[in-house]
């Protein structure tokens, strides 16, 4: 299921702000992409998406920006005095570098935030977390109402496989004087073609003939199928899997319906079934 969700929060000299967004797939697939400094909070991700999201591809990002400048600075002195030995050493001269270059070397100018955080960030990785609960609050919020429309269109799909059922029911074919017709002609044709037929393997190619005839078993699993996939919208929760499942189902009756058919209408009947069942597959695999 699709969605897209941020959440902002400022703490402690910092803002920041965490989106989420996920789109459709068929198992879950987390991708993280943080703020530099700020790494410790994937695992956090990576327990708390699962626990909301069960399938799709979800990518999570946090951006952060300082919102108070620094109040002093503080010079690296030891890493200074190394950079300071180390030019004289390679130089081979006792002229010392340009202070400007010394001070653009990171680390050599510090800010006394970033050198002495301390417990702080504890609490702003808490707090950060807290945000990060609020987006998926609000992922979560757009993904039931997508799913309360998808469950409309599957609703829709249902009744018209349901529609293509009872319609293939009422085929002329499968009225029992239209069977009938068809298997004395079958019959017929049999003895024909091998006359010295025994009445017991007659029966038995009879029955044959009227199993491969009869698509009531096919259509009653399809009935069957209907009624367990609305039973599945109507309970709700992640029951993508199930109508991935269902669907497959469906479309092993509605390929039986159609080898099993020598009609005209019926093959049409079933050829729209498939159609009808491809349609509902697909927005299968958009539900969780």
């Amino acid at each position: 299921m699709t969605g897209f969700a941020r959440a902002e929060g400022r703490d402690q000299g910092y803002a920041w702000t965490f989106e989420i967004k996920s789109v459709n797939s068929r198992n879950l697939d987390l991708r993280c992409r943080l703020a530099p400094g700020f790494d410790a909070l994937e695992p956090v991700a990576r327990t708390a998406v699962p626990q909301r999201v069960r399938r799709g591809s979800v990518n999570v990002s946090l951006s952060v920006t300082r919102t108070a400048a620094p109040n002093q600075i503080r010079i690296n002195r030891d890493l200074l005095d190394q950079l300071i030995a180390l030019a004289a050493e390679l130089g081979g001269t006792t002229e010392k570098p340009r202070l400007d270059a010394l001070l653009a070397v990171r680390g050599v100018v510090e800010t006394v935030e970033d050198a002495d955080f301390g417990d702080d960030r504890e609490r702003l990785e808490a707090a950060m977390a807290a945000t990060l609960q609020q987006a998926l609050d609000h992922l979560g919020a757009v993904r039931l109402a997508e799913g309360a429309r998808l469950v409309e269109v599957l609703n829709q799909h249902l009744n018209e496989i349901a529609r293509l059922t009872d319609q293939a029911s009422a085929c002329a074919a499968l009225q029992p004087e239209a069977l009938r017709q068809k298997l004395r002609g079958q019959v017929a044709a049999l003895l024909d073609a091998v006359p010295s037929l025994t009445e017991e393997r007659l029966a038995q190619e009879a029955a044959l003939l009227i199993a491969r005839a009869d698509v009531r078993e096919e259509l009653d699993r399809l009935r069957a199928h209907v009624a367990a996939a609305r039973d599945m919208l109507a309970k709700g929760g992640g029951i993508g899997r199930q109508l991935d499942f269902l669907c497959q189902e469906f479309n092993r009756e509605a390929n039986t319906l159609c080898s099993k058919s020598s009609d005209v209408e019926l093959t049409r009947t079933g050829l729209a079934l498939k159609a009808a069942i491809e349609q509902l597959r697909e927005q299968a695999q958009n539900i969780e």
